[in-house]
């Protein structure tokens, strides 16, 4: 979630003294991109996957502190709620043996930290969203007690006025109300971070906004919450919902939900961070000493603290990030869009996909945005979400004939965007071997229309056929899936119908 804050009290002259700031940040921000301050490409990745914690029946475990506690790594930090947490993976160069570097480093990290949770009689499980967590195990009292969570959950209540409701309807609906921004917890993902050169960054980004309903198709994984089956990628309007701080009627007004798609193609970085001063107040104005035009003036490199805190405080499922390390800033694209698991070789298969297709798109002579209108990117966005891997989407048609055309996701990824995605990643040097490898598990994802959220929601009706209700069917489907994930095989292998447990099972929450 970022850097640490101090929850102190906030009046009304810090936010307009931190809203200056603000633009005194994105001014220095404009400079360096016009005098050309960043640094040189170097193919660097990053990679953080944020966890659940479980107990042997697969329900939640708020006890964060003392799993990390044993686990005792800089790579794990705590995430929003007491059930979470997350790892992340030193950055990495795109090239050679990378995929199968990244794929040993979480196995290792992951085995490691899931023992010491075994200490104290929890398991990690990397899943978009716990199916057995429920609207009571994510309220206030269940965030890390870390300042900048209370901050922005106080921050975010105020600027709201009133409870937070959730309304979604899938197969399911739900409907539910929370006093705080705890629910957005539930909602698990992985972040792919890549750096670029400024004079790129909004080749990467329009990219990535294009490609990213074909992420969430291919790798959904989060067809349930709080006990109803949802969409299949149920993330999305989960965290829209839970960090909405519009009120109704600015909702009928038109206004930006702080978790967003976004609304156009991009020229520069530098659109999307103005757009985030335009249309979002400040959540968190908390200020440094640091005077970014001074520093500028002096030759120094500031590091816009204001605006980076900002900007984390704007859930864009693309979002640009600015940083400074070694003396020399850089620039980053961070994907938010996939889930978490269901293993790490289908974390990888999705992270291979992403940067070689984001490569080859990038560099296309006429790029796919110069195609395909932005509301027609967002409106698959939505679809992915909805029916996963079963989605048909609107992409350009191929040829002179131009236009765009419906076509299922799994024919266009198997079709168009795997050719495309192996070419991104020769781009890149990355081994062959590797590459067909992972890209390989999202080609038989595709021929058998098998994910996360299909092996779910098949597992949750197998559980029910077996004689249990809904609770201890979702908690059954929850273990089973906890199991196999632990083998590592690509959940496109693994079977949807096993031996369910009697009902009853000890520690299973049963309905009314």
């Amino acid at each position: 979630m970022g850097e640490k804050v101090a929850a102190d009290g906030i009046g009304l002259a810090d936010r307009e003294r931190y809203r200056r700031k603000l633009h005194r940040c994105l001014e220095g921000l404009a400079r360096l991109l016009k005098e050309k301050r960043f640094d040189r490409p170097k193919n660097l990745i990053g990679l953080e996957i944020e966890l659940n914690l479980a107990d042997a029946d697969g329900l939640p475990r708020m006890m964060n502190s003392q799993v990390l506690e044993r686990i005792a790594s800089r790579d794990f930090q705590t995430e929003l709620a007491q059930c979470n947490l997350e790892v992340n993976i030193l950055p990495h160069r795109l090239r050679g043996r990378v995929l199968d570097q990244l794929a040993e480093e979480l196995r290792t990290g992951l085995a490691y930290a899931d023992r010491q949770a075994g200490e104290v009689a929890a398991r990690i499980v990397m899943i978009g969203i716990l199916p057995t967590l429920n609207a009571a195990d994510l309220t206030t009292a269940s965030l890390s007690e870390i300042d900048r969570y209370v901050l922005l959950n106080d921050q975010m209540r105020a600027a709201r006025g009133e409870d937070f409701a959730i309304d979604i309807q899938g197969i399911e609906r739900l409907v539910s109300r929370s006093s705080s921004i705890a629910p957005e917890a539930a909602c698990t993902s992985v972040q792919l971070h890549l750096q670029v050169t400024p004079g790129r960054f909004a080749a990467v980004w329009n990219a990535a906004q294009a490609i990213a309903a074909v992420q969430v198709a291919v790798g959904a994984n989060s067809p349930f919450v709080f006990g109803r089956e949802l969409w299949r990628e149920s993330r999305p309007p989960v965290f829209q919902q839970a960090t909405d701080t519009r009120a109704p009627e600015l909702k009928a007004q038109g206004v930006r939900p702080r978790t967003w798609f976004g609304e156009r193609w991009v020229d520069s970085a530098y659109d999307l961070f103005e757009e985030n001063l335009r249309y979002f107040p400040p959540l968190l104005p908390i200020y440094g000493p640091q005077e970014p035009l001074r520093v500028l003036d002096e030759g120094g490199v500031p590091d816009l603290a204001e605006l980076v805190l900002h900007n984390g405080t704007v859930y864009r499922w693309n979002r640009p990030v600015y940083a400074v390390a070694d003396g020399v800033a850089h620039l980053r694209v961070e994907n938010r869009v996939l889930p978490a698991g269901p293993t790490v070789a289908d974390v990888i298969a999705n992270t291979a996909f992403y940067y070689g297709l984001v490569r080859a798109l990038a560099e296309e002579p006429r790029p796919v945005w110069s195609r395909l209108p932005f509301a027609t990117a967002a409106e698959n966005f939505d679809t992915a979400c909805r029916h996963g891997i079963d989605a048909t989407l609107n992409w350009p048609r191929s040829g002179r004939g131009g236009g765009v055309a419906e076509i299922p996701v799994v024919r266009l990824v198997r079709q168009e965007l795997l050719p495309l995605a192996a070419a991104g990643l020769d781009a890149w040097g990355v081994e062959p071997t590797d590459r067909d490898h992972y890209l390989g598990i999202i080609e038989e994802r595709c021929a058998r229309r098998a994910n996360g959220a299909s092996w779910q929601a098949a597992a949750y009706r197998h559980a029910l056929r077996q004689g249990l209700d809904r609770e201890a069917a979702l908690a059954a489907m929850t273990r089973r899936y906890s199991e196999l994930m632990h083998t590592g095989e690509p959940v496109h292998t693994w079977p949807v119908t096993w031996a369910v447990a009697e009902p009853g099972v000890p520690g299973v929450r049963r309905s009314a």
